[in-house]
């Protein structure tokens, strides 16, 4: 499993460690835990006066597919309001096979992840502590 999971793109977006660390004065924040593997995720926001992300930061306590999924979620998420992380989230969900078509970039990273529904939590892990600190 390891070495079709675990390609290149993936390992890349996880050594990139975009986003990593977490905001001074984040605007929101907030953790989501995946009991199963013991995935930690904690999101920080700031948010600009019109909704939009000008700032994220996170910490990953999980696998290699949960932090390439934070960072590759941290180098699009910022200029983006609520919806706009749902059409991110729908680009996850086309990536992992649970929605029609095609995922774009970053998260055409994570198509290997498909035939491993078991790890699919690790990867939706960022976009649901995200999708929380904006709700």
């Amino acid at each position: 499993m390891s070495d079709q999971l675990y390609q290149d793109r993936i390992v890349a977006l996880a050594k990139a460690k975009t986003g990593a660390g977490k905001l001074a004065a984040p605007t929101k924040s907030a953790r989501r835990d995946n009991p199963l593997c013991g995935d930690r995720v904690i999101i920080d926001v700031r948010l600009d006066d019109t909704g939009h992300i000008a700032e994220i930061a996170h910490q990953v306590r999980g696998c290699l597919l949960c932090q390439a999924s934070a960072a590759a979620l941290s180098s699009v998420a910022v200029g983006r309001d609520k919806a706009g992380i749902e059409a991110i989230r729908h680009d996850a969900e086309r990536a992992l096979g649970r929605e029609d078509g095609e995922a774009g970039e970053p998260y055409a990273a994570f198509a290997p992840v498909k035939a491993h529904k078991s790890r699919q939590e690790c990867v939706l892990l960022p976009l649901e502590a995200l999708q929380d600190a904006l709700s």
